[in-house]
């Protein structure tokens, strides 16, 4: 009996030193002290500060975040906007802590433009203590980019990595400042890549995300992989607390790169743009257009004398690769060309009508100030139709207010279950069914007349400045 409990003991310790082998965690103390002296706390302040106010903490402003959802969070240290003393909304006065890292031996430092937007001075603090003065040489919101410059030379500098080569369960290790804490180390793996989350001014970042904690003063630090190189700078993370909760995201160090070679060579970054306004192609839509699959950008919008318009990509095509890349969702698309060179060929593959066609399309390049601007209709009951809405034509200064010269009727009444389960509501305008414009109601009605239940019928709708095919289902008859 003993001897049996001696063998089973045995195994057991075998089995266990076995799995610790097979699962051994990696040690990042080598990586942390080769790297750790090249990254740095950034310090941004507005004139008139208060100290005491900044030095007091409290929750974190997000700015320009009127285009992301609000449980994603870029993250301010102590003092940021939002901080007693310091009013939200703004920063008329006060301190934002944030991270960075020093990328050449000459003083270039990386980190975040929302650490140091709208400072009067920007001081940074290196790994000895010493504090310099920062130069803000350029920035970039859209991919959240600020270059910076100390007058010092010989500085530990990081290696950068290739972040195109991450895979999700890989390694990565985080360094920054949160909460004011310097030189602060937490792990974890890579989540997924290519992320993106909408909002337009972040839209052309495929962001890494990750489950390393990144807290606030973690933004604009180093994310490296287990070879020492950085491969992200550290952004956001998704919280309706304010705290990590698991999920964080950082820009991919290529796309960083990208921006900062064209910020010292010309002062501002250049994107691509081919204009067109795209969404995601669920099944109903596939089936609709006859996808074999779910998947693309479906186009709902394109711009006249754009990239795509003279190209002869047309709304109701969906785009399924660009430039040989696969476009599993509409979000992976403005990626691909916003990082396009303006006046570069690309060949786009698009499935219209059945087959599958490759489109050349000369990049344009996108507006440094582009904006949108929302538009409302409204509108007098006519008569209703099979997918359950009522439709009115668009008077001359509904017309004028929605900048659009013949086609759309608008909706003034959901009445069926086809049209409440497809979302529609009141003050929609319908500018197509199917691949043909309307104009009228009675045109509308007309041409979705014949639809019997078991049908789907696609609309092209515009609500406020955005416009989106919806397949509207009839359901079927029961028995």
């Amino acid at each position: 009996m003993l001897k049996s409990l001696a063998l089973s003991f045995a195994g057991l310790i075998f089995f266990a030193a076995s799995a610790a082998q097979a699962y051994d965690l990696p040690d990042f103390t080598a990586l942390v002290e080769k790297n750790g002296s090249a990254v740095v706390n950034v310090q941004a302040r507005q004139n008139g500060s208060d100290e005491n106010a900044a030095a007091a903490g409290g929750d974190e402003e997000e700015p320009d975040q009127e285009q992301i959802p609000e449980i994603f969070r870029r993250f301010f240290g102590p003092g940021g906007p939002g901080a007693p003393g310091v009013p939200r909304g703004g920063r008329p006065g006060g301190i934002s802590l944030g991270s960075g890292f020093i990328i050449s031996n000459d003083g270039y430092i990386l980190t975040n433009n929302h650490v140091v937007d709208g400072a009067d001075s920007v001081t940074v603090r290196l790994s000895d203590r010493r504090e310099l003065d920062a130069k803000v040489v350029g920035t970039d919101s859209q991919y959240d980019i600020a270059l910076l410059k100390v007058t010092a030379s010989n500085l530990p500098a990081v290696t950068l990595g290739d972040s195109k080569k991450l895979k999700p369960g890989q390694w990565v290790l985080a360094i920054g400042s949160p909460f004011g804490f310097d030189h602060s180390v937490t792990a974890g793996i890579v989540s997924a890549v290519s992320r993106s989350f909408g909002g337009r001014d972040q839209q052309y970042v495929p962001f890494i995300q990750t489950d390393v904690a990144i807290n606030r003063g973690n933004s604009g630090g180093p994310l490296f992989n287990l070879d020492g190189e950085v491969v992200g700078i550290n952004s956001q993370i998704l919280s309706n607390t304010g705290g990590f909760m698991g999920v964080s995201f950082a820009i991919p160090i290529d796309t960083a790169m990208s921006a900062v070679k064209q910020i010292k060579d010309k002062g501002f970054v250049s994107r691509g743009m081919i204009g067109v306004q795209i969404q995601d192609v669920n099944r109903e839509l596939a089936q609709t257009l006859g996808l074999p699959r779910t998947g693309g950008a479906l186009v709902n919008a394109t711009t006249a004398g754009s990239a795509a318009e003279k190209a002869g990509i047309k709304v109701g095509d969906v785009i399924l690769a660009f430039g040989g890349v696969d476009v599993v969702h509409s979000s992976d698309l403005p990626p691909m060309v916003g990082a396009s060179a303006p006046g570069s060929k690309v060949d786009v593959s698009v499935f219209r009508d059945g087959k599958t066609l490759a489109v050349p399309v000369v990049v344009g390049e996108l507006s440094r100030d582009a904006t949108a601007q929302a538009a409302q209709g409204s509108g007098a009951a006519a008569t209703t139709n099979p997918l359950g809405l009522v439709v009115d034509d668009l008077t001359p200064e509904q017309r004028q207010q929605l900048g659009i010269k013949e086609e759309g009727v608008v909706v003034t009444r959901i009445t069926g279950v086809p049209a409440r389960r497809a979302a529609l509501q009141p003050g929609d305008i319908v500018l197509m069914v199917g691949k043909q414009k309307i104009r009228t109601a009675a045109e509308f009605n007309a041409s979705v007349k014949g639809v019997q239940p078991g049908d789907s019928v696609m609309l092209l709708v515009r609500r406020q400045d955005a416009s989106l095919f919806v397949a509207v289902s009839v359901p079927k008859k029961a028995g």
